[in-house]
């Protein structure tokens, strides 16, 4: 292990959290200066900026003609958004979903990844897959910045939050001070975005240096590694969103993230490559499933409570954990292996899948008692 790459990685770690608060303040700046919200903000502009590193890695995969790790870097860094990323930002606090994520974002992201996982079934992704997916991003892009603005101009919306919102934060929000200027918001936007592309940039090469002279797949080191590594970005833009009280910036970044990756970081090269990108058998079969399932189980949590708990926080990094030591076991022909694909087959998954259905089952049975306590406060 060479230490210039140990020390790359600390760097990267360190411009990765400076170029975080400076993108979370300039963007939520940006938002109330505008007049539109910090999710739709989180949704378009902050996700495009922290999938930079993501663009930045898969174009160079592309052109390196080394296209597992093109496609594990944005399969991967899917599943790290959703499970690893929004799990520790819940953990941090609980993270609350607004009514218009779920109805059409959510959904989308859902939709785009059973796309991926469809266009992906001949072993590559052509450039007709690829013009699709990104005109989706294109019409998802154009549809979020014109119903913001449809609301922000409705005094009917603005005065009564759809869904019962959170109307004790407006008095706080009154009395906050005038947000920064718009030039200078966006001087923060620029820097912190340089920031996390350039502290990205230092930690994947440290990190694919060190896995590299392991031995490991371009596949596995896309999955793993990189993924972790382009992301980053997110999370420490989340975690610090979160921080601040930004909540709805940080689940707007890491959906529009998803969305982004798929339409863009990976449709975009697979729009220009005169012949695609090969996808392998191995993603299609495993990884790929795997990001729907992940982006799947995010609906039934944000259907039923509109919020992501602290103990949904913690299973979903309990899961991430769980698929980064099958993955690692798998490419290392580990001797445990056979033994942990029992455990998590035979007792971890059905026990995952009781809780969530007893839990989803409660705050069903909760939020239709909250909508007619006639039925609760009825006797005596």
């Amino acid at each position: 292990m060479d230490a210039l790459d140990v020390g790359r990685i600390v760097v990267g770690l360190v411009l990765l959290v400076l170029g975080g608060e400076f993108l979370v303040r300039g963007a939520s700046a940006l938002a109330r200066r505008v007049g539109i919200s910090s999710l739709v903000v989180g949704l378009t502009v902050v996700s495009a900026a922290t999938s930079a590193p993501e663009l930045a890695v898969t174009v160079g995969a592309v052109l390196r003609d080394e296209p597992g790790l093109a496609v594990g870097n944005v399969v991967g860094s899917n599943i790290v958004n959703v499970l690893l990323i929004l799990g520790l930002s819940a953990l941090v606090l609980p993270l609350a979903v607004k009514q218009r994520l779920v109805r059409f974002d959510l959904p989308l992201m859902v939709a785009m990844s059973v796309g991926l996982l469809l266009v992906s079934l001949d072993g590559r992704i052509g450039a007709v897959d690829g013009l699709i997916l990104f005109c989706a991003v294109v019409v998802h892009t154009v549809l979020t910045v014109v119903i913001s603005r449809r609301d922000a101009r409705s005094p009917a919306r603005a005065a009564v939050p759809a869904g019962g919102s959170s109307v004790p934060d407006a008095a706080g929000e009154a009395a906050e001070p005038q947000p920064a200027p718009i030039g200078r918001s966006l001087l923060l936007v620029v820097l912190g975005v340089a920031l996390l592309v350039g502290g990205a940039t230092l930690l994947v090469e440290g990190a694919v240096n060190i896995a590299t002279t392991l031995g490991v797949s371009s596949l596995v080191v896309g999955l793993t590694v990189v993924a972790v590594g382009t992301s980053l970005p997110e999370l420490a833009t989340s975690i610090i969103a979160v921080r601040r009280g930004e909540r709805d910036l940080a689940v707007g970044n890491v959906v529009g993230s998803n969305i982004f990756n798929i339409g863009v970081v990976l449709g975009l090269p697979a729009l220009i490559s005169p012949e695609g990108i090969p996808v392998s058998s191995a993603a299609v079969a495993f990884d790929m499933p795997v990001m729907l399932a992940a982006a799947v189980a995010l609906l039934p949590i944000a259907f039923t409570g509109f919020a992501v708990a602290r103990w949904e926080g913690a299973l979903f990094v309990a899961l991430y954990l769980a698929y980064t030591g099958y993955v690692v076991l798998a490419a290392t022909a580990h001797d445990a292996l056979e033994g942990f694909t029992a455990v998590m087959a035979w007792f971890v998954l059905p026990l995952i899948t009781v809780t969530l259905i007893s839990f989803t089952a409660y705050e069903i049975g909760l939020r239709r008692g909250l909508r007619d306590p006639g039925r609760t406060t009825s006797s005596p």
